[in-house]
Order: structure tokens, then sequence, then C-alpha cells
């Protein structure tokens, strides 16, 4: 398909998965890679109706998307998912790791099984994600005549994996000690990746969002969402769409020499003092 919204990069016939689609990060990322062209695979793990309600809203302005279930935690899920999507795809040009989980707890009430789930969870299956993907992309370059990624030659690389990190990453919250520590290894891991997975044409980068706006949380949180306001030198929360603009940015032609780097869209919060 074409590009709906022109102030963005244009990604038509790049072929995307987006896991986490479900929620509200997801479904912003996902609505801003169909306003630029591209055809989506959104993974859900729980209930279908919000996955199914947002492919119907995509569809009705002319994007392509389905709908791919996978629960990530059970052996073998990932390396699923990837397949489905690619089935339904016809190949795979890009990965956004975004399906996660983020229970309160203070640390030392933190059980093992817990500190296990959330980083088997955040980590552990973009791990899995990531190595089934690269695969992917690369049969899927292969099949498809595509040379090989020359480092002699400016052209752009279109192959990409994004992780959705957090600023907790190198700024932790109290309760969250798993969710940081699982979010600064995402951060280390597409470094890792980048470096691996260069020579073979794969980008990898992180997204790292602040504080996100989502319904109900002002009421829920008003004390967070003020300081928060308060202190960004933005003077606001994100939205969904504004993860899913750095993610396509990410994924465009004018990141092809961009990989290994970690990009915060926080409103400018990690430039504030922490006193």
């Amino acid at each position: 398909m074409t590009r709906q919204d022109q102030t963005l990069p244009d990604l038509g016939g790049q072929r995307v998965l987006v896991t986490g689609a479900s929620g509200g990060i997801g479904g912003g990322i996902a609505r801003r890679f169909g306003a630029a062209g591209a055809r989506l695979a959104l993974h859900y793990r729980g209930s279908a109706a919000p996955v199914f309600a947002l492919i119907e809203e995509l569809r009705d302005r002319g994007v392509e998307a389905v709908a791919v279930r996978a629960d990530l935690a059970l052996p073998g899920a990932a390396a699923g998912l990837v397949a489905d999507a690619v089935d339904a795809l016809g190949g795979l040009d890009g990965l956004v790791n975004n399906a996660g989980i983020q229970p309160l707890t203070p640390l030392a009430d933190t059980s093992r099984e817990e500190w296990d789930e959330v980083l088997g969870t955040n980590l552990g299956a973009v791990f899995e994600l990531s190595r089934e993907a690269a695969a992917a992309m690369q049969r899927t370059a292969e099949s498809e005549a595509v040379a090989s990624f020359d480092r002699d030659q400016e052209a752009p690389v279109s192959r990409w994996i994004t992780h959705i990190a957090s600023i907790e990453a190198s700024r932790p919250a109290p309760a969250h000690a798993h969710y940081a520590v699982a979010k600064a290894g995402l951060v280390m891991h597409a470094r890792a990746a980048a470096l691996e997975l260069g020579p073979a044409g794969v980008r990898v980068n992180t997204v790292s969002p602040g504080l996100v706006s989502r319904p109900g949380l002002a009421e829920a949180w008003p004390e967070g969402v003020a300081s928060y306001t308060e202190r960004a030198p933005l003077g606001r929360l994100a939205t969904a769409e504004d993860i899913g603009n750095a993610c396509v940015l990410l994924a465009s032609a004018g990141a092809s020499f961009i990989t290994g780097q970690d990009l915060a869209v926080d409103g400018g919060m990690l430039a504030t003092p922490g006193w």
C-alpha cells in the first residue's frame, strides 16, 4: 500500500511484525506504520477483541493487517510467531519488539518466580524473537534475490529490529527493579545484536519511551502525571503515536546507517537533573 501520512517516511512494501499490538503503545505503533505504508502482522496473546478492532480500523484506512497469536512465555512460541507472520505477509522486513509486562512490586517483596517471569517475558522472549526474525529476514532476502549487504556500498539497509525499552533502563522507579533491569538488558541486547547482525544487513536499535499517556492514567496516578508534565522540558506525556513515529523513523531509509543506538522519546526527561 502507499503512504497515507506525508509527514512520515515512506515504508511502502515493508512487511512488519509488531508484538503486543493489542495494548495502547502497540496500537499506536501499528497505526503509524500503517500510515507510512507498511503491511502489518499484529501479535496478541490474550483477548483477540482489541487487536481485531484495531485491524478493522486499519483496513478501513486501506492498511493491510493480519492478526497473529502467541504466548511468548511458552517454548517455541517465538519461532511459531515469526513463521506465522512470514506466511501471512510473504516475508519479513522488520520487527518491533513491544510485548511486555510491568508488575509493581518492591524489590524486597519480589519473588524469584516473579523476577524470572518479568525478565523472561521482557528480555528472554525478545532474544528469541530477534534471533528468529533475523533468520527469517535473511531467508526473505535470499528468496527475493536481494544482494547481501556490502560495506563498500552506500545503499540503504531495509531489514531492521527495534526493541521498545524505557527510560527506566537508566533511571529506575520504585517497585520496578525487575522491569528496569529487563529494559536495560534490551538496550545492551540491541547493541550486541547490532554488532553481530550488521554484516548481514540487519539493523537493531531501541526506542525508550518516557511516561506514555493512556486512558485513566491521570485519574489513577495524578501525582505521577503532574510531576512528569511539570519536570519534562516539553511539558507533556508521550502519546503512543509519538513512540510509533520514532519506530517508523528507525525503520526508514533515512536511518540506514543507524544501528546499536537507543532513542529516548521522553519529552526531554532524561535531560533533567535527578535532584
